[in-house]
């Protein structure tokens, strides 16, 4: 068999860029054409009911890992942070990270972090937001938030720290701003996103004004790592979210969420062996 034929964004970096810049200009027409009511009302005081939290640390230590793209990755955190936090997405509302975290550029304040272009990981500007996309992705799923946008990329960018697998801890791309990630409240009450980073440690919260009758959890069956016939290892597990009786814990509906087959993006030798089939 004959090479696979390179797309146009594969050329070179030049075309890359400007496969970029036709994509970017593409999803301004889309938005500015667009009926959706997007969230903007941010309030400093918390709503009162707690829905779901979720915290990280933002820093990846390891073999190959630059510390500098790191550090910058938690500063470009801080920053997206600051501009949504305390945000209220009222029903039929809808959340859009990029219509609130804007062009990551260094004119606004973004520096060089890590990013996956074509599959790699590479330097980018505004590089490690995927991190905090993934993180409010964590909320939604714990949530009855309707997701509008999510758009998938490797789950095994990192070793799990301490060997403690956190489903979907990675997994989630954003690229602004044609690559963005959506969800919409169709409930009858408001809810909140509240996103604050501590030292190194990023937090997050959803909150609403009363409790809604369903609790949801994330469960993962059959994890494990695998070599493939293309001589790389992928991770491997099946995803799925529940929906609970808040008040018996019945399980009233179980989908499965995501089939994940991510490439291993980190160094090989930090997974163990014994979770390679």
């Amino acid at each position: 068999m004959g090479k696979k034929k390179k797309l146009f964004c594969e050329i070179s970096p030049l075309t890359y860029a400007v496969s970029l810049k036709k994509e970017i200009l593409k999803r301004h027409v889309r938005n500015s054409l667009s009926k959706e009511v997007f969230a903007k009302t941010k309030l400093q005081e918390k709503l009162p009911v707690l829905i779901y939290s979720h915290g990280n640390n933002m820093i990846k230590r390891g073999p190959g890992i630059d510390p500098r793209l790191q550090e910058n990755k938690a500063d470009n955190i801080r920053l997206a942070c600051s501009r949504m936090d305390g945000l209220v997405i009222r029903p039929g509302e809808t959340f859009s990270f990029w219509g609130l975290v804007g062009k990551t550029s260094k004119r606004n304040g973004f520096s060089e972090g890590r990013v996956i272009v074509n599959g790699k990981l590479v330097s980018g500007v505004g590089g490690g937001l995927c991190n905090l996309a993934n993180t409010i992705n964590l909320l939604v799923l714990h949530s009855p938030m309707t997701i509008t946008e999510l758009h998938h990329h490797s789950d095994a960018l990192a070793p799990d720290p301490g060997g403690i697998r956190v489903p979907y801890s990675a997994g989630t791309s954003v690229n602004y701003n044609f690559i963005d990630y959506r969800f919409k409240n169709e409930t009858d009450q408001p809810v909140q996103l509240c996103t604050w980073c501590e030292g190194d440690d990023l937090h997050a919260e959803m909150r609403t004004t009363k409790e809604f009758p369903y609790a949801f959890r994330i469960v993962e069956e059959g994890h494990h790592f695998h070599w493939e016939d293309n001589g790389k290892l992928y991770r491997i597990s099946k995803i799925y979210r529940e929906t609970l009786d808040r008040s018996t814990g019945e399980v009233l509906h179980r989908e499965l969420n995501w089939n994940n087959h991510s490439e291993v993006l980190f160094d090989e030798s930090l997974v163990p062996s014994e979770q390679i089939e």
